[in-house]
């Protein structure tokens, strides 16, 4: 009951500071203080929201669309590469660094490269999102892995237990925490990935939606969809929180 009241009170909290925060934002820009043509006060954006919200629904759901592709494909090879990496230490060292070289180059290099090698379809932007969103799945999950208690596998081991079923019973359940930490990392990484993509090439999504609005300095709608990717991504990282309780029930008991 504790924790609860004090969750809620957390929750109060921050509620709180955002509605101060666009009150102010709101009087800055009613007052003259900052001109609307530099930014758009939150009436104005939740305007530009509800005026082009069947065009903004239309391009999130290509968006949407892109995002869980590289989100599903980038959580499949993550796994993968984890679980081989520490199946095989030879395997760890070769690809490992190679791992981490991929998040040395930043991700407005190489669109415009995919873009030119793949075209303006889906094909390029979903590349992206997997490249995005693999790193933090295959580094957590590794780590989970190698962190798993070394007792509980030498018993096992010592009742005749396979590897296979010492990675099921103990270091999968184990890695579990790291993996939907990294997750929540991931669907946010998947959305702004996606948005980032589009920017450099495509037909519909929105991306191309900012880039258009942006020629046409239309500022408010511009904010109207950053305020719907933020709320996207939040979003998503609750259906994370739920999904980690239902996979790990016993964490609500601790």
């Amino acid at each position: 009951m504790r924790k609860k009241l004090q969750n809620t009170t957390s929750k109060l909290w921050a509620l709180a500071a955002v509605a101060a925060l666009l009150a102010v934002w709101q009087i800055a820009c009613s007052t003259g203080m900052i001109s609307k043509f530099m930014l758009p006060s939150p009436v104005d954006v939740v305007k530009a929201f509800i005026g082009d919200f069947p065009l903004l629904m239309e391009n999130l759901k290509v968006t949407l669309i892109e995002a869980f592709l590289g989100l599903a494909i980038g959580v499949a090879l993550g796994f993968v590469m984890a679980a081989a990496m520490d199946r095989f230490d030879r395997l760890y060292q070769a690809l490992y660094p190679l791992v981490i070289l991929t998040q040395t180059i930043p991700t407005v290099a190489i669109a415009p490269l995919l873009v030119l090698w793949f075209g303006y379809e889906m094909t390029p932007k979903v590349i992206l999102i997997v490249i995005v969103t693999f790193f933090p799945i295959t580094v957590s999950l590794l780590d989970g892995f190698r962190s798993a208690d070394v007792d509980t596998m030498n018993l096992l081991r010592s009742m005749g237990a396979t590897r296979l079923q010492v990675f099921r019973y103990v270091k999968l359940p184990g890695s579990l925490g790291a993996f939907f930490s990294s997750l929540r990392i991931s669907v946010s990484y998947a959305v702004v990935g996606a948005v980032i993509s589009e920017w450099l090439g495509g037909f519909s999504g929105l991306g191309v939606y900012m880039t258009k609005v942006k020629k046409a300095f239309s500022f408010d709608k511009m904010f109207a969809v950053i305020f719907l990717i933020s709320g996207i991504s939040l979003f998503l990282m609750w259906l994370v929180d739920v999904l980690q309780k239902k996979c790990m029930p016993w964490e609500d008991k601790k």
